[in-house]
């Protein structure tokens, strides 16, 4: 996906036309009709709806229009007077694919930020109420100088790969039988690389050889950034931890079990898992 975004922090100057406004409530954004849209026919605002919201936050510019966030009360529902009553609230898995992926993109990034200003009003250290540092997103506590900045933790996906075949897992979380790429969180004093082969390792019992980038996704859910590898088996037989993963086999781009959607960067693995035995994607 490619668009043209400039992120922002300062919006003091944006008075230069109306843009898409992020209404959050909790991990939800508001959306409205757009009946000439026939391939989208819910969108963002464009402009202030009207809905009572605090911490209005400037995200940037896309396409040229100015972007902003503010977050509403957690029990606000949009009234008769909002969109004659069609506006509704739409969580951040169900708004993919009912909006454009552009704005699906930015509305992660408003979730996070409202929820980081929502959490962060006190000082974590001293409990004093915090203030917005000019010129940054981030809050200074005034009385011990504690900076919070909005939080992200980075976490690996990866394929492994072996001949003709390649690795997924389906981890206990997953509400479905749905399998995907091996994925963990990044551990403090650890690079990229270490953390592919540690959460391997962990996870599947298998060793690894010739880690390759791929490519990254943030991932709102709730604040995590995505990183893609492919690596080469090295050795050892398929053992699940049995505490994250029920299960997890070699697979053939012919005999794929239930697999993510494309929304995620684990689809996107697959996908190119696939690509690169057969010239076409995963189906689906």
């Amino acid at each position: 996906m490619t668009f043209t975004f400039v992120a922002g922090i300062d919006g003091s100057a944006e008075t230069d036309g109306p843009g898409p406004w992020f209404l959050v409530r909790r991990n939800e954004v508001l959306l409205v009709p757009a009946p000439e849209r026939a391939d989208h026919p819910m969108t963002l605002p464009e402009g202030d709806p009207g809905l009572p919201h605090e911490g209005l936050h400037f995200l940037g510019r896309l396409e040229g229009r100015p972007c902003w966030a503010a977050g509403v009360a957690l029990d606000a529902v949009p009234g008769e007077d909002i969109a004659d009553g069609a506006a509704r609230f739409v969580d951040l898995r169900s708004l993919y694919g009912s909006v454009s992926e552009q704005l699906w993109t930015l509305a992660g990034r408003a979730v996070q930020i409202v929820e980081w200003d929502r959490t962060h009003r006190f000082c974590g250290r001293c409990g004093t109420a915090t203030e917005a540092v000019a010129g940054e997103r981030s809050k200074r506590c005034p009385a011990c100088g504690l900076l919070a900045y909005p939080r992200l933790a980075p976490a690996i996906i990866v394929i492994v790969e072996k001949d003709d075949e390649f690795l997924l897992a389906r981890n206990r979380t997953f509400p479905m039988p749905m399998y995907s790429a091996v994925a963990g969180f990044v551990e403090p004093g650890e690079t990229l690389e270490e953390a592919v082969h540690r959460e391997v390792f962990e996870e599947v019992g298998v060793e690894l050889s010739e880690v390759r980038y791929f490519a990254s996704q943030p991932w709102p859910f709730p604040h995590s950034l995505m990183i893609g590898f492919f690596a080469k088996w090295a050795g050892g037989d398929i053992r699940v931890d049995e505490m994250e993963i029920m299960d997890a086999r070699w697979y053939r781009p012919d005999d794929l079990p239930m697999i993510p959607p494309k929304m995620s960067i684990a689809r996107a693995l697959i996908d190119e898992a696939v690509r690169r035995r057969t010239g076409a994607p995963a189906p689906g």
